[in-house]
């Protein structure tokens, strides 16, 4: 298992609103409904190696990708700080590739930052999610109307 397969399977391993879940490589890939895929790598954005992103890129499994979305660990997760004297300021995490050495810079994630990253594009992903009868009857009450005023 890579670095990225790894950290791919601690954002979305346990989670239970993608089925069919596979880790290939630097991509991670799933089931939204009969219809969407999902797919999810991390990505670079200005400088080489430098992994400051997380891109998703909904696909339809007939007719390809339905829309795309880059959100990076910045707006994320913010500036952290970090007890290295050379970032007084704090950092923006990211992962970088050295030679053969990959990992988090300076900064390593907690389950908290993991959870808000995996909790934005989950977020993203219900925009693509067939309703559950369940929001259509909340959606319903909260407005007054039934399917029949439609």
């Amino acid at each position: 298992m890579n670095y990225f397969e790894q950290e791919l399977r601690r954002l979305f391993g346990n989670d239970t609103n993608i089925t069919d879940k596979r880790f290939v490589g630097r991509a991670f890939f799933g089931k939204l409904t009969d219809n969407l895929r999902v797919r999810i790598e991390f990505v670079t954005l200005v400088i080489a190696d430098h992994y400051e992103a997380v891109k998703a890129t909904v696909i339809n499994r007939n007719d390809g990708p339905v829309d795309a979305l880059t959100l990076r660990f910045a707006d994320l997760i913010g500036k952290k700080m970090v007890s290295n004297p050379n970032f007084r300021d704090g950092i923006t995490p990211y992962i970088w590739k050295y030679g053969d050495k990959i990992e988090w810079y300076v900064y390593k994630p907690t389950k908290a930052d993991y959870d808000k990253i995996s909790g934005a594009l989950n977020d993203y992903f219900n925009v693509f999610r067939e309703p559950t009868q369940e929001l259509e009857q909340s959606g319903q009450s909260e407005r007054g109307l039934t399917m029949q005023d439609m």
